[in-house]
């Protein structure tokens, strides 16, 4: 800048329209109350217990992954270099992998050429909104409270999000088909509706079996694509639910799966499992697949093959089991939300007694428990709690379009160890109770 002015003549108005958009702030926001306040205790983060990190594992999973392309796939030393140091395939290295995975830990049997494999999850929404963003007419439905990368990338997309209520079901059908009605009404196509059946981030919700076989029939009724996201439903207490990918007769579903929860964050290696056919001219048909790498190929060339090779390194290691391979894990966040709803009634025993009472849900796996408080929780108001009783956790209102969640608070536990998790909910019940008294 020069004398406080503008370089080049910037300005917001100059820039892409999402830039100003809440839901692109909405992780700097958190990250820079979390930076200004280091002695908060965070429920805030969704991240991966950190305990079992291990550098010693990354050169582990690479050896197994190299010896697979020499003993399984004949490759000489050449090629196993070639495979690792140049560019790659751009749907990716390890299809064939995943695709073992989601057949035994999901009963998914899908053809490898399906998946595309992207850096992160959240480049396989962006480039599915991409896909299906035609022109203006187009309109992304989405489970609300909804997470905030999924309404990030479709404004990047220029797609507008369409909201659906969620419910203590996780999805009501009623609303559903009530707004893909209005938004033809509207003169508008809705391409899709967004869903997160197992253990929902923000809200922890899942999805009963009868329900997803419901939302399954409507939307092959109603010609919409389901983009089922499913990062935590393998982190359960055994009572495993099919996806809807794994019920989906009718290739209305796109799954897209991540490896940051399962694997661990730092590779960013996602998927998005792609099988519908895509009519062309001449008659040619092609898998969705195959159209959505040709926009990865032009927003990151190639997921990075080292990456794929430590995932695949650690798929192989567990037989192509993400159960298997995480039962430490799973462990660990059974225990973590056990102990976050067991204290949560110790410290608030009138649950539901009176107006004034601090409730909550009990999801039976997953990440995320959402509280309910007897005020608005929202912005001013966690800034507050991280600046006079250092805890910090996630205004649902930030998983909302307008002014919804504002009661509602989002506590994650994945990270926390136990007696973190007690200082916590003490720090969190005094804050209550001084707020409480003073409203």
């Amino acid at each position: 800048m020069r004398n406080g002015s503008p370089d080049h003549d910037l300005t917001l108005a100059t820039l892409h329209h999402s830039l100003t958009d809440p839901a692109l702030e909405s992780m700097n926001f958190l990250n820079e109350v979390a930076s200004r306040y280091p002695a908060a205790l965070s429920f805030a983060s969704g991240r991966p217990f950190e305990e079992f990190f291990d550098v010693k594992l990354i050169h582990d999973y690479i050896d197994t992954y190299c010896g697979y392309l020499r003993d399984d796939r004949g490759f000489g030393d050449a090629e196993v270099n070639q495979v690792l140091f140049q560019y790659g395939r751009t749907k990716g290295i390890v299809h064939e992998l995943i695709a073992r995975q989601l057949r035994c830990d999901e009963g998914i049997d899908v053809d490898p050429e399906a998946i595309v494999i992207t850096v992160g999850c959240q480049e396989a929404m962006f480039i599915i909104v991409r896909a299906l963003r035609a022109d203006e007419r187009d309109v992304l439905l989405a489970v609300s409270p909804t997470y905030v990368g999924l309404t990030g990338a479709a404004r990047l997309a220029d797609m507008p999000v369409w909201p659906v209520r969620g419910g203590p079901l996780g999805i009501d059908l009623a609303d559903l088909a009530l707004q893909i009605g209005r938004v033809r009404e509207a003169g508008l196509r809705p391409r899709a509706c967004y869903v997160m059946p197992d253990f929902a981030n923000p809200s922890g919700v899942s999805m009963t079996v009868p329900l997803r076989r419901r939302l399954l029939d409507l939307a092959a009724r109603e010609r919409i694509l389901l983009l089922e996201d499913n990062p935590y439903g393998l982190f359960h207490d055994g009572s495993h639910l099919p996806t809807l990918k794994a019920l989906d007769t009718s290739r209305v579903v796109v799954y897209l799966g991540s490896f940051a929860k399962t694997g661990f964050p730092g590779a960013r290696v996602g998927y998005a499992l792609a099988d519908q056919r895509v009519a062309g001219s001449g008659g040619q048909v092609s898998l969705l697949a195959d159209e959505l790498s040709k926009i990865k190929s032009m927003v990151t060339v190639n997921t990075s093959a080292v990456a794929q090779a430590i995932v695949g390194g650690k798929l192989l290691e567990h037989d192509c089991s993400l159960v298997a391979a995480n039962q430490r894990e799973t462990a660990v966040y059974l225990r973590n939300l056990r102990q976050v709803l067991d204290g949560l009634r110790r410290r608030f025993p009138d649950a539901g007694g009176s107006r004034a009472a601090v409730t909550w849900n009990a999801p039976s796996g997953g990440f995320f428990v959402v509280v309910t408080l007897p005020f608005p929780a929202g912005d001013e108001m966690l800034e507050r709690s991280a600046r006079e009783y250092r805890v910090l956790w996630t205004p649902m209102s930030h998983f909302y379009s307008g002014h919804g969640g504002l009661p509602h608070i989002r506590l994650a536990f994945s990270h926390l160890t136990p007696d973190l998790i007690e200082t916590g909910l003490d720090r969190l019940a005094a804050f209550v109770a001084a707020q409480h008294a003073g409203s």
